[in-house]
């Protein structure tokens, strides 16, 4: 499913594909290229805050060191 994000910057419509009906993690606009935070909830934008590029790479180390774990678990 293709959902429809209005940037709260610039004001341009992007846009993110979804197998999921809820999501929540970072969008960086196309246009201005600002980062944020979006919580998607039943196809729809629900919150989308301000993101910083130092924000972002924790998140993604944070991500990285779970798949790491999943990886390592015993069967």
């Amino acid at each position: 499913m293709m959902i429809t994000i209005k940037c709260p910057k610039c004001g341009t419509d992007g846009s993110q594909s979804l197998i999921e009906p809820n999501y929540e993690g970072p969008y960086r606009c196309w246009k201005c290229r600002e980062l944020f935070t979006i919580k998607i909830e039943n196809n729809k934008v629900v919150s989308c805050q301000p993101l910083t590029e130092e924000e972002l790479k924790k998140i993604q180390e944070a991500e990285e060191l779970k798949a790491k774990f999943r990886k390592k678990s015993p069967d």
